[in-house]
């Protein structure tokens, strides 16, 4: 039986193999079927952002010296009078030609006043070749045009476009009658159309390279403002968690209902963060001032600072709680972690026009603050001179919902953090420099 075993082993082997086979090529299928489906999906939304390629240059215009080729085969079979000025003269516009069509794609020396005095020599020489010799001499106005296009674009080109096709019509009709007429119009629409495609060209180029250039602005302040906003976040609650483990930490020897009760207040605050974050990242964290006033209460007593908290006056907006409560806790984070006050006062004053917040200490101040979390002492109201991270975060949104912040030593002692608002805080301009709380931290 034992060669049974062997035999079913064998015809086993391959048969597993093959299945495995099978579903292998089966599974790419589907992976290139998922790839090809989100890259039509993402060409669809006009994501995928093709290269554009090199910019156009000089060489693009070459290839349309080709248009005196019969000049140059009327001076090769000796058919054209004087040939040496004929050589001379094609040999001088050809010169000018590739001298003003190179230095045509590139601005500064596309407005140089020496590309402008070499197209006013090639239209001299133009003149010259068509007046003397006629004929196929005459298909150097078009390239003049060409050329005129190139450099002008749509800088005086309806003046000096239509003085290039007159001069054209004009000598054309004096040298071969009215069969002029058709370089005359050559002229015109090879000016024209040149001016127009690479105008047009260097305008698409440009856009891209803006569009471009907004999408990484945008990116940089939304990483700015997450970043700004993530710090606040965690700075604030990382510094409560650990205020209230000092104070169990004290508490636990003699009385460990109270430690215990810190302790509940640690995991809450955490679990609190944890949520926090989870919102921050997904973008839809709404400040609430009433929730920061008594996170405040809560951080300050654990630290042994005695709050005092005065609010007045009508219902704010959802923005101006969200603004003011970020100042609310900024303020009171730098008080805890760097003041060693014994008693903060925090005020909150609504009127019809303007909401007003005061936070005041009779602490150190911010001073020697390692971290950089606040800043040092500010002259007179406003904004400027505000310092650390935190409080520079605060001043630019304040400052774009239409509100200052100043935070400076009080007069007497301590340190002082004012915020004043409109009472109808508008929303930040996305283009600032950080975007509006609203969008979370």
């Amino acid at each position: 039986m034992s060669w049974l075993r062997e035999v079913a082993h064998r015809v086993d082997t391959p048969r597993k193999a093959v299945r495995r086979a099978w579903r292998r090529q089966r599974l790419h299928r589907q992976d290139h079927k998922r790839l090809m489906a989100e890259f039509r999906a993402a060409r669809k939304a006009g994501k995928d952002q093709e290269h554009p390629g090199p910019p156009p240059t000089g060489f693009s215009l070459l290839p349309w010296l080709l248009m005196g080729m019969g000049a140059f085969s009327n001076l090769f079979q000796g058919e054209t009078p004087n040939a040496w000025i004929g050589g001379l003269g094609l040999l001088t516009f050809n010169s000018l030609y590739i001298y003003v069509v190179f230095r045509a794609f590139h601005k500064e020396t596309r407005e140089a006043p020496s590309t402008r005095v070499a197209l006013g020599l090639m239209a001299v020489v133009t003149c010259g070749l068509a007046i003397g010799y006629g004929g196929s001499w005459l298909l150097f106005f078009p390239l003049l045009g060409l050329a005129t296009g190139a450099v002008l674009r749509l800088s005086h080109l309806r003046t000096f476009g239509t003085a290039a096709a007159v001069l054209a019509g004009v000598v054309s009709c004096t040298r071969d009658g009215w069969n002029g007429l058709n370089i005359a119009y050559a002229t015109w629409i090879s000016t024209m159309v040149t001016a127009a495609i690479l105008s047009l060209s260097e305008a698409v180029r440009e856009l891209r390279a803006a569009r471009e250039e907004l999408a990484r602005r945008a990116v940089e302040k939304e990483r700015l403002r997450f970043s700004r906003d993530l710090h606040d976040l965690l700075g604030h609650t990382l510094s409560v968690i650990v205020v209230k483990s000092e104070a169990a930490r004290r508490l636990a020897p003699g009385d460990l209902a109270a430690s215990l009760a810190q302790i509940a207040d640690i995991e809450s605050v955490g679990r609190q963060a944890l949520t926090e974050i989870r919102e921050a990242v997904t973008g839809y964290r709404d400040g609430s001032l009433a929730t920061e006033l008594d996170r405040a209460r809560s951080a300050l007593t654990a630290a042994g600072v005695e709050p005092s908290v005065r609010q007045s006056g009508p219902p704010l907006v959802s923005q101006a709680e969200a603004l003011l409560g970020w100042v609310v806790r900024e303020a009171v984070t730098n008080i805890v972690r760097h003041s060693d006050a014994a008693h903060c006062d925090i005020v909150v004053s609504a009127g019809e026009e303007q909401v007003r917040l005061t936070v005041t200490d009779d602490g150190t101040g911010p001073t020697g603050a390692a971290d950089g979390e606040a800043g040092g002492p500010t002259a007179g109201p406003g904004s400027e001179g505000v310092g650390g991270t935190g409080l520079k975060g605060l001043t630019e949104r304040l400052a774009a919902a239409g509100g200052s912040l100043s935070a400076g030593p009080g007069p007497r002692g301590g340190f002082v953090v004012r915020a004043q608002l409109p009472a109808a805080a508008a929303e930040p301009d996305p283009d600032a420099a950080t975007a509006g709380v609203r969008a979370g931290p």
